[in-house]
């Protein structure tokens, strides 16, 4: 059996389960489901038609199931928590990883999350209400309580005992944290050094001492940063009193990165709340229109520019041509620059020394672009409309408002971090608009000072 799938295709599995449940192959069904990963069992149960849906779930086991929870969003949990009934729901509840549960329960109505959690095994009812009750977005919201800790007086040997005994309740086994006996974090042992060494060592003798670890109130932004500085599989979460309560795993820091860098794009796109391919007409229309309601207006101050020049426009006309470009590149380079500033916000720790640099290197960046940007532009001017002057004005606008650009782009968002505001609400259509403004102004003012000679 397990040869025949793993020559098949993805359909051919899919087919191949309908079958085994319009036929009540259970057995042959548990061989295949077992040979799944959690994310196909997932996915096959999304596709299913609707009839097959209550035998697939029926054909499942507890701990299948829990893992197939964990797979689906929080209506497609809630759905299948109502299929399931109330005892199979508090088996599978008990089964899944409890940041995830906690997640899950968060967000529902205190009447339907007291009753799941009553119907739940008493412990782990009590370690998720531990979880909610910290911060969301913090390392106690995203932790979890299924890792091996042992004490610092236990010897190797008791140590890999315990470690085979929790073996199936850890979510991490990579790493055993050792406490005191005040339950105090106080140093960590990895399995490497457990097979290394002597059955009869003590753990404080094996340990390391100096333990990287957060708090349960730590931004879980910083979280992820830790785990990403010391190549981390899981790091320990602490109390204040330095009391281990949970760890972060890597599998919940890969989706801490993965949602704000959706709000990040959400935010440089002015999109507010989250908008993708479910998001209904009217509501997408209402997530979106507020920034470019905003924006319109900031947009007009661009209109007042150009009737305040409107002599100059009326005298020379061929500089009307060049309008687009010079506000279209203008916002272009500003964008760039936002969007590297906000990345190296996530990865770098940020200091006058980084500041100072990172403005200098997006200034040297400006004039780079805006000489080469400027002397090609030139060309194509002069040779577009055979007016030597006119082609120097547009390359010397082109050149400062690309600097300026590059500059906005850079300082906006760093003004904002250090103002405690989220940087990503400098969004790419703002510092367009702006960018906007700042480039027609130099635009037109060095064509203003020109203006006898381009005529």
């Amino acid at each position: 059996m397990k040869n025949l799938i793993k020559n098949m295709t993805q359909d051919e599995i899919d087919l191949y389960i309908i079958k085994t449940l319009k036929e009540n192959k259970k057995a042959e069904f548990e061989i295949i489901i077992n040979e799944l990963h959690p994310y196909d069992v997932a996915q096959i149960y999304q596709e299913l038609p609707e009839k097959h849906k209550a035998r697939f779930l029926l054909f499942l086991k507890s701990d299948v199931l829990a893992d197939l929870m964990e797979e689906l969003d929080k209506e497609e949990q809630l759905d299948l928590l109502n299929m399931l009934g109330v005892e199979k729901s508090s088996e599978v509840l008990d089964l899944m990883d409890n940041d995830d549960l906690a997640t899950l329960l968060h967000e529902l109505s205190p009447e339907k999350k007291n009753s799941l959690l009553s119907e739940m095994n008493k412990m782990e009812s009590n370690a998720v209400q531990d979880i909610m009750k910290y911060p969301p977005e913090t390392a106690g919201r995203i932790m979890t309580n299924r890792f091996v800790w042992i004490r610092n007086y236990d010897t190797v040997r008791e140590a890999v005992e315990k470690l085979k005994s929790f073996a199936e309740f850890a979510e991490s086994l990579n790493y055993l944290y050792v406490i005191d006996g005040a339950r105090r974090l106080v140093g960590v042992v990895s399995y490497r050094d457990l097979l290394l060494a002597d059955p009869g060592e003590k753990i404080c003798e094996i340990m390391y001492e100096r333990v990287i670890s957060v708090t349960v109130t730590t931004d879980q932004e910083i979280v992820a940063k830790t785990v990403e500085r010391y190549d981390f599989i899981a790091v320990p979460v602490v109390n204040e009193d330095h009391v281990l309560v949970g760890i972060v795993t890597v599998d919940d820091v890969i989706d801490v990165v993965i949602k704000e860098a959706n709000e990040d794009i959400e935010k440089l796109a002015a999109s507010g709340k989250a908008i993708d391919f479910e998001t209904k007409t009217m509501v997408a229309a209402a997530r979106r229109l507020p920034w470019l309601i905003l924006l319109l207006f900031i947009g007009l101050i661009s209109g007042g520019i150009m009737s305040g020049f409107e002599d100059t426009l009326q005298k020379v006309v061929a500089l009307a041509f060049f309008m687009p470009m010079i506000a279209g590149m203008t916002g272009n380079t500003g964008t760039q620059s936002l969007a590297v500033v906000v990345r190296g916000l996530i990865s770098y720790d940020i200091n006058k020394k980084v500041v100072f640099r990172l403005i200098m290197r997006e200034f040297g960046v400006g004039i780079t672009i805006g000489i080469t940007c400027a002397i090609l532009i030139s060309i194509i001017a002069y040779i577009w409309q055979g007016n030597f002057i006119l082609g120097m004005v547009v390359g010397c606008s082109l050149f400062f408002t690309l600097i300026i650009g590059t500059l906005a782009g850079t300082v906006i968002p760093l003004i904002l971090y250090r103002l405690n505001i989220d940087p990503a609400v400098a969004s790419g259509p703002l510092i367009t608009t702006l960018n906007d403004i700042f480039s027609l102004l130099t635009y037109f003012g060095i064509a203003t000072i020109f203006i006898q000679y381009l005529m």
